[in-house]
């Protein structure tokens, strides 16, 4: 009997024992010891508020720009008399801010060379205007001189096309002055007065993807390189800029295309 007893409060007293015992046991982590101290962990830093952080004058740009917001979309839904008024006013505030700012930065863009916007690129003054392209075009002419030696320019034509001979005597001045050869290319077999002896397509003009002309490409016969530079009657200005533009520019860019086989001379 002593034994069925002592044998039914063995589970109970497993129970209890169980349920009396810490989460964590000492002897399962008994590396720290009978004697040790832990610090608690610190609380994270309390970050301050980020409007502490903003200036005065950003905080009251927020707001200014949230009243606009505000008094817009309350004025378009409800275009009361006192709602608009409200919105414009808030309207003239940033106008107002705006032309202050502005007439300062110019002032600053005065006494400091470097920050003002008209000295640097195209002038706005007529009379610098003037030198600039003075000296735009001779720097383009000279260019364009020094590509004469190992470029030439492909003109496309058909002996058929009223634009093409209206372009053909440009082409031709152009070729004189500048002393880059002009190569023209026939896609009918047909001549101009300026180009008497073209030469013919040998499939160049599908290669290039000619559909219109007149069209004009500049290219390196040694290395087979060849660019569009434009398709239509051009002024000797626009081609004196477009060739001295796209001969720096990167080949991707310009869409060039490697040839094997050029026109040959008639």
């Amino acid at each position: 009997m002593k034994r069925l007893i002592l044998t039914l409060a063995l589970p109970t007293f497993a129970v209890a024992q169980e349920a009396s015992t810490p989460a964590n046991p000492y002897w399962s982590d008994s590396w720290r010891g009978w004697h040790f101290y832990e610090a608690p962990a610190s609380p994270p830093p309390v970050r301050k508020e980020a409007e502490a952080k903003r200036t005065p004058e950003l905080q009251a740009l927020e707001r200014l720009q949230e009243e606009a917001k505000r008094t817009r979309a309350i004025a378009v839904m409800n275009p009361t008399v006192d709602h608009v008024r409200r919105y414009m006013e808030v309207e003239r505030q940033i106008a107002e801010l705006a032309s202050a700012f502005s007439e300062v930065a110019r002032r600053v863009a005065w006494t400091h060379p470097y920050l003002d916007p008209t000295l640097s690129g195209r002038p706005a003054n007529a009379k610098a205007l003037q030198v600039f392209e003075q000296q735009e075009q001779q720097d383009r002419a000279r260019i364009v001189s020094t590509l004469a030696g190992t470029h030439v320019l492909f003109f496309f034509f058909r002996g058929d096309c009223p634009y093409c001979h209206a372009f053909a005597p440009t082409v031709a001045a152009f070729e004189k002055r500048f002393g880059l050869k002009v190569v023209p290319v026939s896609l009918d077999g047909g001549a101009l007065p300026d180009f008497r002896t073209p030469r013919g397509d040998n499939g160049i003009a599908r290669t290039l993807k000619v559909s219109q002309v007149p069209a004009v490409f500049l290219a390196q016969p040694f290395t087979g390189q060849i660019a569009p530079i434009g398709v239509g009657v051009l002024s000797e200005s626009q081609l004196l800029e477009r060739i001295a533009v796209l001969s720096g520019a990167n080949p991707e860019v310009t869409q060039a295309t490697t040839l094997t086989a050029l026109p040959e001379a008639p």
